[in-house]
């Protein structure tokens, strides 16, 4: 078969880069480290087959020969709405590679936000031993067993949390779409160490056209849902008001997916208890947002996703889509424009 010509954006390691050309004899691996795609020089626009990137997107008019971009992020907003994205270029993202670490800073963030870590942490700064009754004010947690947690976007993240919140005796209620067979699709990926684990069934599930009548049983709010059309600033107004006052959100989904000044307001005036949030409509965060000092807010900077093993993971999706792209079979988590 012919050559299959492989250009990265992003800096790999050479053992790294090995380990993908180890995939095929004919494929041969460059990289060119940019954010933007005109700083892709032309020999390599005219050489590429598949690109790895982040965001760098040249004009399809460019890369002739370009056939499939691999995303180095799980969403496509950009890609789609770029010139490549309404192109016959296959587009791929990174779906499913960070379920165990995305579940685990949620159950983080849960108990951290529950048992008022924030304040913790903040008397240890001052040498402080408060009072008994200031302990007993300020420290009864928000305990998980026997909690009811809303999952909204219950795929392959979702499912996770889910599997967790169960270990920890919590009522887990799925928020999907209308339409969702909650069954897994065969052309996203999964690491192969998650498949078989029992525990994700939900205890109750109901579609996103009710949701205001899943969360105001919820005393955890999790998102897990991609930021489309459908998802904008799915959290609203009416959705924060729904929410009872001992309520807590954690956002590890996309900060479109929440109007940021109805969740300000919601916080600033007890609609809800507290949030933990890894995602804003804004990235870096404005340093003037209120959301910097509000006592009942854990703010991390989009991070939720991360692990030492994150790039192998990345490479075992990459290799296997590789394979599949020899073969001329359909490649896992292809993405396509959304319909007019």
């Amino acid at each position: 078969m012919p050559p299959v010509h492989i250009l990265s954006t992003r800096s790999f390691s050479e053992d790294w880069l090995n380990r993908l050309r180890a995939v095929s004899p004919e494929v041969e691996v460059r990289q060119h480290s940019c954010e933007h795609g005109h700083e892709i020089p032309s020999e390599l626009l005219d050489w590429v087959h598949v690109l790895y990137t982040w965001g760098a997107f040249p004009e399809p008019t460019q890369c002739s020969n370009l056939r499939w971009v691999q995303l180095d992020t799980s969403g496509s907003d950009a890609a789609l709405s770029s010139p490549l994205g309404k192109s016959d270029v296959a587009i791929t993202t990174l779906i499913g590679v960070a379920p165990p670490n995305m579940a685990e800073h949620t159950l983080m963030m849960m108990m951290a936000i529950g048992r008022r870590l924030p304040l913790m942490v903040k008397l240890q700064m001052r040498n402080e031993w408060p009072s008994f009754q200031f302990r007993w004010d300020n420290f009864t947690p928000t305990e998980l067993f026997g909690a009811t947690v809303g999952i909204v976007g219950y795929g392959s993240i979702g499912k996770e949390i889910g599997r967790l919140a169960h270990a920890f005796n919590m009522r887990v209620i799925a928020i999907t779409r209308p339409g969702s067979t909650g069954t897994q699709n065969p052309l996203l990926y999964q690491i192969p160490t998650l498949s078989g684990l029992n525990g994700a069934e939900p205890d109750a599930t109901y579609t996103s056209d009710r949701i205001l009548d899943a969360l105001s049983q919820c005393d955890f709010v999790v998102l897990s849902v991609p930021h489309t059309a459908d998802t904008h600033n799915l959290m609203n107004e009416a959705a924060f008001r729904s929410m009872k006052p001992t309520s807590m959100l954690i956002n590890v989904a996309r900060g479109g997916v929440v109007d940021e000044a109805a969740m300000i307001q919601a916080l600033e005036e007890k609609w809800i208890a507290g949030a933990a949030l890894d995602v804003f409509e804004q990235e870096p965060l404005l340093a003037d947002s209120p959301l910097w000092q509000m006592e009942n807010v854990i703010i991390s900077p989009h991070i939720a996703g991360l692990t030492s093993r994150y790039y192998d993971v990345v490479l075992d999706l990459f290799s296997t889509n590789l394979r599949r792209f020899i073969a001329g079979e359909p490649l896992l988590n292809q993405v396509w424009p959304p319909k007019a």
